[in-house]
């Protein structure tokens, strides 16, 4: 079996890690996307386990802030506080429930493409009002959405029971 190419920069190699953290072939196992590809509206809904949050609490939490970091990349002050961390569930319907994906999966493939083209200058520049650079926050942000995959394997688990 031939190896996989390695992307020729350092934007390229975390836009494609970025890219495998939600839609496929991550190394720990199956991505975001995948873990999500069978959970139903009332599933993402429920509240299985006491005084956690929701299957779509995670993923509205996961997209807000996807949305940050590309933000935060472009030098912008963001800070996300109560419902813009964790934005409510309004609509609980099937059709909320699909948006909800592609929305998520929209703004993070337009984090993937935009941190592809970076420079390693744009990599190596603080995030303002953070002891951090661009680098280490798009790492937190691959470490952030492979956190979240887990917490929602347990929740679906959970809901199963």
């Amino acid at each position: 079996m031939a190896a996989e190419q390695r992307p020729a920069t350092e934007a390229a190699r975390i836009a494609d890690q970025l890219h495998r953290a939600l839609h496929a072939k991550a190394w720990h196992g199956p991505a975001l996307l995948e873990i999500l590809t069978d959970v139903d509206a009332p599933t993402a809904a429920a509240h299985p386990i006491k005084n956690a949050h929701s299957i779509w609490e995670i993923v509205n939490h996961v997209h807000a802030w996807t949305g940050a970091i590309r933000r935060r990349i472009r030098l912008e002050v963001v800070e996300l506080e109560n419902e813009a961390d964790w934005p409510p569930v309004a609509d609980k319907s099937f059709a909320a429930w699909k948006r909800t994906i592609e929305s998520l999966t929209k703004e993070h493939d337009t984090l993937e493409r935009e941190v592809a083209v970076l420079t390693d200058e744009q990599l190596a520049a603080n995030i303002p009002n953070r002891n951090h650079n661009v680098w280490a926050t798009l790492h937190g942000a691959v470490q952030h959405d492979l956190y979240h995959a887990g917490q929602i394997v347990i929740l679906k688990k959970a809901a199963r029971a």
